[in-house]
């Protein structure tokens, strides 16, 4: 499988990426950018610092000026990339992949993702066809700028705390080690304990992947000894983060975005907020409610932020964990998503377990994984067995509907194809929770395999 996917480059190393590829990606990436300077960061993974220069290295062959923003959470590296108004960059990480992954998130000025759709099949065929291309008379220039500070107080403007609050904090020996203590010194109202805030690429105590609740379970008993007010898990990179409430339940991303929406629309009435067709039906029926505009889209993040660019939404979520700010260039930024959270609880009477039991009305599988080779077949055969549904929607995979929120015992399913792994992927909720244990079982067997 290539290394080149949807939304970034990613692979195992050296077998898949080495010090070769990552020069002739950087050199790949200078021809096509045309011009700079170019911001690259890293992350803390043990092969970064080698892959990281290498592909720098290449950048100045093509005659282009980079600006070395060494340690970086991918966040930093969006924000170095908009405040320091470079023509783009890129950050060496593999986000939540185990060790031996790395990988290239690349990005336009002002943080716009470069995709499959817009680069990267590009930056493939010029990386690996023909000889490597030998470095331009001038080759380009290299600074070396820290940028950590001025990130933290960027995202310290979204802070609008009321009161002290308490948190804890599982960092997965990630980036969020490197960035998140700098925004906690930025804003003092937080109260904070931290779990494997020690950088390590190694990932010695869980995978850097908060969506798999196995890798939640020593923040929720934190949560509970500490009684902290709620738990927040970052993955590898630190561009997502999910939530632990203060009763130790994981809490889906898609009520997070809800709960965080009616926020946003009490400052910006009639706004549009953008989500991910995969998100439970109490998120559009809560913008809806509030007077906002809910704008469904695919899932993945370069459709979600040119849709809040179009519609100049303020707020987007997706269920991955991904939370979108248009103040923030359109970028996904977990320390901001957690002040927004931290702030209207501390404007709140009630616990964030109560204020997320007014939004937990439905009951959703979450995502579950199948390995199935023919994808196509699979998501053939739910159609034809639910052509009678009331709305089959093929914006993403395929998304099957029968009746909707003032419909009794309405329920939904979408399936569709990971960008990312050999995977399908199903989502389904309904208001009963029989109905969707039922149609869950009924989707699996049309399915013909057992979940991962």
């Amino acid at each position: 499988m290539s290394v080149f996917k949807a939304y970034d480059i990613r692979g195992t190393y050296p077998d898949q990426i080495d010090s070769n590829l990552a020069r002739r990606i950087g050199r790949a990436f200078a021809d096509f950018m045309g011009q700079g300077p170019l911001v690259v960061g890293r992350d803390m993974r043990t092969m970064a610092p080698e892959i990281h220069n290498e592909v720098i290295e290449g950048i100045l062959d093509g005659g282009i000026d980079v600006i070395d923003i060494g340690l970086s959470s991918t966040p930093q590296c969006y924000f170095a990339i908009g405040h320091l108004k470079s023509f783009g960059g890129m950050n060496v990480t593999a986000s939540h992949n185990a060790k031996q992954y790395i990988g290239f998130k690349l990005c336009a000025s002002e943080a716009k993702p470069i995709s499959g759709d817009n680069g990267i099949k590009e930056i493939e065929q010029m990386s690996t066809t023909g000889d490597m291309p030998q470095p331009v008379a001038e080759r380009g220039n290299r600074t070396h700028v820290d940028t950590l500070d001025d990130y933290a107080k960027h995202v310290a403007q979204w802070a609008d705390l009321t009161r002290e609050v308490n948190i804890v904090s599982d960092a997965a020996n990630g980036m969020a080690a490197h960035s998140f203590p700098a925004v906690l010194n930025a804003v003092p109202q937080i109260k904070h304990q931290g779990l494997y805030y020690e950088l390590d690429g190694t990932f010695p105590n869980h995978e850097a992947n908060p969506l798999k609740l196995s890798t939640l379970v020593d923040l929720q008993k934190f949560v509970i000894e500490s009684g902290a007010e709620l738990g927040a898990a970052f993955d590898g990179d630190s561009d997502r983060c999910c939530f632990v409430d203060d009763r130790g339940r994981a809490i889906g991303n898609d009520v997070v975005t809800a709960l965080v929406a009616r926020e946003v629309l009490k400052g910006e009435p009639g706004a549009s907020i953008v989500y991910d067709l995969r998100s439970s039906w109490i998120l559009p029926k809560t913008i809806l409610d509030l007077g906002g505009v809910p704008r469904k889209e695919r899932v993945g993040h370069s459709f979600l932020k040119a849709t809040m660019r179009e519609h100049d939404a303020p707020f987007g979520g997706e269920l991955s964990g991904h939370y979108y700010f248009r103040d923030n260039w359109y970028a996904d930024n977990s320390e901001i998503i957690l002040l927004s959270v931290l702030n209207l609880l501390s404007r709140s009477t009630k616990k964030f377990s109560e204020l997320l039991d007014e939004l937990m009305c439905y009951h959703s599988t979450g995502e579950v994984n199948f390995h199935i080779d023919d994808k196509q077949g699979a998501m053939d055969r739910l159609r034809e067995e639910f052509s009678d549904a009331d709305s089959i929607d093929d914006l993403d995979g395929v998304t099957i509907s029968y009746g909707d929120v003032e419909t009794p015992g309405w329920w939904w399913v979408n399936v569709r194809a990971s960008n990312t792994e050999p995977l399908l992927r199903m989502n389904l909720e309904s208001v009963d929770k029989a109905k969707q244990e039922e149609m869950t079982a009924k989707v699996i067997s049309i399915l013909g395999v057992s979940p991962e």
